[in-house]
């Protein structure tokens, strides 16, 4: 699955996991805002509809499209998009936000996607260029189970509702 990321260079470069995905050829760049609305799915907080296992051919088609910047001024930055998606809950294990819920960071955000599509191993093998990646998938295991095996966005907003 092609991963895709608009880069603000807002966050600390140390700690950048768009970055790194993109210094190692994990992501490809986009360019310009507009690139996030074009194709696949465009993953935001900032959206009303979940993003679900639905969505598969519509990722397989243009990607997987994310966004890393500061979310303190999101709202006024990111449009909505037709192809825009909120994961469901889920719980950072990234150093910066561990245990907090849905506070991911790019890596986390991608990867959470990828598993719910089936694309368990694409999302192991991105978050193995972190010492605390696996963490993640063993925090949210029950609920990204149940997200993978729900139809639609209907579904995992009901799955999700089990764990909030």
């Amino acid at each position: 699955m092609k991963l895709h990321i608009l880069d603000y260079r807002e966050c600390d470069q140390k700690k950048c996991t768009a970055r790194k995905l993109l210094d190692e050829k994990m992501a490809e760049r986009l360019l310009h805002e507009t690139d996030l609305g074009e194709a696949g799915i465009f993953l935001t907080p900032l959206t009303d509809k979940a993003f679900s296992p639905e969505d598969r051919s519509i990722c397989e088609e243009g990607g997987l499209r994310a966004v890393d910047c500061t979310w303190t001024n999101a709202e006024e930055k990111l449009p909505v998009y037709e192809n825009s998606r909120a994961l469901p809950y889920l719980v950072a294990a990234n150093p910066v936000n561990y245990g907090k819920p849905m506070q991911l960071n790019t890596v986390e955000a991608f990867s959470a996607a990828l598993y719910i599509l089936g694309e368990e191993d694409q999302a192991r093998e991105i978050l193995s260029k972190f010492n605390w990646g696996e963490q993640f998938l063993k925090l949210n295991k029950d609920p990204l189970d149940e997200y993978q095996k729900a139809e639609n966005s209907k579904e995992v907003v009901e799955a999700q509702s089990r764990y909030i």
